[in-house]
């Protein structure tokens, strides 16, 4: 039997976010006693929490979230476990792992440190040999435990958009994939007509 394991954070109000980014507002506004049934509402940007992200964030592509096809948004999963490295680094050993179409899932650990001050100005991230290694062998997704692959002005990003490699940021419960084999990544957005959305990513262990 399949084993289904998420790797997002809860979107909760108030919810730690990026510095450039607005506070999450989630409330109850309608209540069951007196309004005869319950509502909430959601006040959020597309980046806050796990999302990931599309070409238009950051180029001029233009093509909404909800026109890419949802083949896009998941396949076969590949972990590269590069904890302890502050400069995330292309390894020899990397050319037999990862392969044509790839989810590629970076685990750093860095998610133990979401909602700490530092999670968002101090994390690892990855060098330009380590990205053309990825576009060369035509990964579908890159995913990380991070806020960014990269700081301003993220060239990372960049290099991946233009070969329309999608990017998740701000996962989480990596390590609960160590002794996979073989899993799968879903990883599907809102239908929404945007650059990016948040998104509950899923690994399914085989």
């Amino acid at each position: 039997m399949d084993n289904f394991i998420d790797l997002s954070h809860d979107i909760i109000n108030n919810m730690p976010v990026h510095p450039y980014d607005d506070p999450v507002k989630l409330y109850q506004d309608k209540f069951l006693d007196k309004d005869k049934y319950n509502n909430f509402k959601l006040e959020i940007g597309m980046h806050a929490g796990t999302h990931i992200d599309t070409p238009m964030h950051l180029t001029n592509k233009i093509t909404y979230i909800n026109e890419i096809p949802l083949d896009n948004f998941m396949g076969n999963g590949c972990l590269l476990d590069v904890r302890g490295q502050n400069v995330i680094t292309y390894k020899e050993k990397y050319a037999d792992m990862v392969l044509e179409n790839d989810v590629v899932i970076l685990y750093t650990g860095w998610y133990e440190k979401f909602g700490a001050k530092e999670y968002f100005s101090e994390h690892p991230v990855v060098n330009k040999e380590l990205a053309e290694f990825f576009i060369q062998r035509k990964i579908k997704i890159l995913g990380l435990d991070l806020p960014s692959p990269d700081q301003y002005p993220f060239d990372i990003h960049k290099m991946l958009f233009h070969n329309d490699i999608l990017i998740i940021e701000n996962l989480t419960n990596l390590s609960k994939l160590i002794s996979a084999k073989k899993f799968e990544i879903m990883s599907f957005p809102l239908k929404i007509r945007s650059e990016a959305s948040m998104v509950r990513v899923v690994a399914r262990v085989k």
